[in-house]
């Protein structure tokens, strides 16, 4: 029995009449079993699987799975109940009983040639592979068998993914026909490596740039013809029998259709444990993607660091998408490449939302929309761990000493201008330590820190982000580090400010060793320092202590900057510019006011509560609202109101 080579015939017409002739030999072998043994032909020899056509899917999967004559015949077996309707008769004839038309393993011994036991064993191919079912039954000879849904697909010249593996993973579809320079340079690298090598070695992608890993993966598997799937470490199975199957569905799958897997581990959760078993154990080919390398132990594996593309490449990126508007943005493509760190299919959006193709846009309006739509396309994704704060307020609402406003106008500075000073001037070639930009405010609550981090983010035009502490640090080893790592990546792609408000709770005098938490407490201190110092935006930290941090920290920090409380000076500055201008006020005396010996932030909860008493009141706000809402504000502090601050006042 050869397949047939008429060039006329497809493939598939070619591989169904060959499987239709394998299936008949099979049936010609039930046949001769059920007659009577004085009608029984002479057994005719059976043609062996390499002499027959290496093209047909059957013999490609006894070939790969490396199945003997019998295995061959009792999967043809299988597949013949599925494809032939008088596969059934002939098992009912030959169990000598009408209503048991499966086949089963004692049928296939005594009916097939060639027969062997350990067919049968659980570590044997149509077992191991779960090429067929054994369905229950009293005892394993005499179980029905069935052929699995997927290889019979295979046998028919089909290629579903096998519907097992649906809600574990997903095909991937991504255009990586444009990837940077530099990304096609680690593409051709990953060919090389997978290119003849048996088994092929994990390769690794890390880092931040989770669109660039999957084109990269996607641009490899392109090049070698393979087909590309996805699969999330959380969805590992737990128990130890689920885990082992969906093992070996996938490496079966894999065979199959020449498909290799990315294994998402970014977020693995709790699986830690069950995703390196599974990459030790998985043979097919297999691409890891991570934040940080991680450690393999019993497989090779090659680690490539895949970032957004570079400076120059991001540049040639916005060129070519902005096109004819180019001219429009003013010379500010500079400004947006060194700000946003956006992978190429951001970069698209951002051009997308900014000049839709069904609207006219002002020329010269496209700046402003463009830098908008990065933020937005650049807006992490910090879920619980931090607050975004609309940034509102202006240089104007920031009473402070001069010397404080210049050094927070430098940061303003330090932050606009690093890509010239550190790519263009040659800084960040000079050395790579300590390029990241960050300032420490200080002072009591109610001073103004939140607000000027409020109004440098206004004068920046960037997302500003409170982040709360209370769940960033875990009593847990390991689970602040990681909640940090989780923020600064996090922000990473638009530079966006990062508010650590009150962080003393975090980042106090680092203690003296005395067990391992203590020791794992100056750890996530050391490494804050290096998110701090590798940040490409601004990080400010926040403390009303600041002798509760250590010496070490506070030489890291680029900018110190210390809020003073108000005297009455500036204080009546406060009052003076507190009221917005549609707030009716009447007779206030400002200098009155300001003998209440508050901050700044305590003089806007009673500027607030005190319009609310009027607004209740159906009135304008007068020193009588005011005095109404200063006793609230001192009660709530636990704090008296002195006659000295409030004489005069009614």
């Amino acid at each position: 029995m050869r397949m047939e080579t008429d060039v006329t015939l497809s493939w598939h017409e070619a591989n169904q009449r060959y499987l239709t002739e394998a299936l008949g030999e099979v049936r010609l072998a039930l046949t001769r079993h059920t007659a009577p043994e004085s009608e029984r032909a002479p057994e005719a020899p059976y043609s062996t699987p390499n002499k027959l056509s290496d093209t047909a899917a059957l013999e490609t999967l006894c070939h790969t799975f490396q199945l003997s004559t019998f295995e061959r015949l009792v999967l043809l077996l299988c597949a013949g109940m599925e494809l032939d309707a008088r596969f059934a008769d002939l098992c009912g004839a030959a169990h000598q009983d009408p209503n048991q038309t499966t086949p089963t393993f004692s049928l296939a011994l005594s009916a097939l040639p060639h027969a062997h036991w350990s067919a049968l064993t659980p570590d044997a191919p149509l077992r191991r592979w779960r090429l067929i079912e054994v369905q229950g039954g009293p005892a394993l000879t005499t179980s029905p068998l069935r052929i699995d849904e997927r290889i019979l697909h295979y046998l028919t010249g089909l290629q579903p993914l096998d519907e097992n593996l649906c809600g574990f993973v997903q095909p991937v579809s991504i255009d990586a026909s444009t990837l940077s320079p530099s990304h096609l340079t680690q593409v051709d690298e990953a060919v090389h490596l997978w290119s003849g090598a048996t088994p092929t070695p994990v390769i690794e992608l890390c880092g931040n740039a989770e669109s660039e890993k999957l084109a990269v993966a996607s641009a490899l598997c392109a090049r070698l013809g393979m087909q590309v799937f996805s699969m999330s470490a959380q969805v590992l199975p737990q128990t130890p029998h689920e885990f082992e199957i969906l093992l070996r569905l996938w490496e079966r799958e894999a065979i199959l259709s020449g498909s290799a897997l990315i294994l998402d581990g970014h977020d693995d959760g709790n699986q830690s444990a069950r995703l390196f078993q599974f990459v030790d154990r998985l043979h097919t080919p297999l691409l890891f993607l991570s934040r940080d390398h991680r450690h393999i132990r019993n497989r090779s594996m090659v680690t490539f660091f895949v970032e957004k593309p570079e400076p120059l490449e991001q540049q040639h990126l916005w060129e070519s998408c902005l096109g004819a508007h180019l001219p429009a943005i003013n010379g500010c493509l500079e400004q947006l490449s060194s700000q946003f760190n956006l992978s190429q299919s951001s970069i698209q959006a951002a051009c997308f939302q900014a000049m839709p193709p069904s609207a006219t846009v002002d020329p010269g309006t496209i700046a402003t929309r463009l830098w908008d739509a990065c933020r937005t396309q650049a807006r992490p994704r910090l879920g619980d761990l931090a607050q975004r704060i609309p940034p509102v307020a202006g240089w104007n609402d920031l009473i402070l000493p001069e010397r404080q406003i210049r050094t927070l106008k430098t940061i303003v500075v330090h932050v606009r201008q690093r890509m010239k000073v550190y790519e263009q001037w040659g800084f960040s070639r000079k050395s790579a330590r300590g390029l990241g930009i960050s300032a420490l405010f200080t002072g009591q609550s109610g001073t103004g820190k939140t607000m000027a981090a409020e109004v440098i983010a206004h004068e920046l035009r960037l997302d500003l982000y409170r982040i709360d502490l209370s769940q960033v640090v875990s009593k847990y080893i390991g689970e602040t580090e990681k909640n940090l790592r989780r923020v600064f990546y996090a922000a990473e792609e638009g530079g966006a400010i990062l508010l650590f408000d009150e962080a003393d709770a975090l980042f106090g005098k680092r203690t003296e060793v005395k067990d391992s938490h203590d020791r794992y407490a100056n750890i996530e201190v050391g490494y804050l320092l290096q998110c701090m110092e590798a940040y490409r935006g601004l990080a400010i930290l926040t403390t009303n202590l600041k002798g509760a941090l250590d010496d070490a920290f506070q030489r890291r920090i680029r900018f110190i900057v210390s809020f003073p409380f108000p005297d009455v000076q500036r204080r009546t500055a406060i009052w003076q510019h507190i009221f917005p201008e549609d707030t009716p006020t009447q007779r206030l005396d400002m200098s009155k006011i300001a003998r209440l010996n508050i901050t700044g932030g305590s003089i806007r909860n009673i500027a607030m509560n005190a319009a609310f008493f009027a607004a209740e009141n159906n009135t304008s706000v007068s020193m009588k609202e005011v005095l109404q809402a200063a006793r609230l504000e001192y009660a709530k502090q636990e704090k008296p109101l002195t006659e000295s601050e409030i004489r005069g006042w009614i």
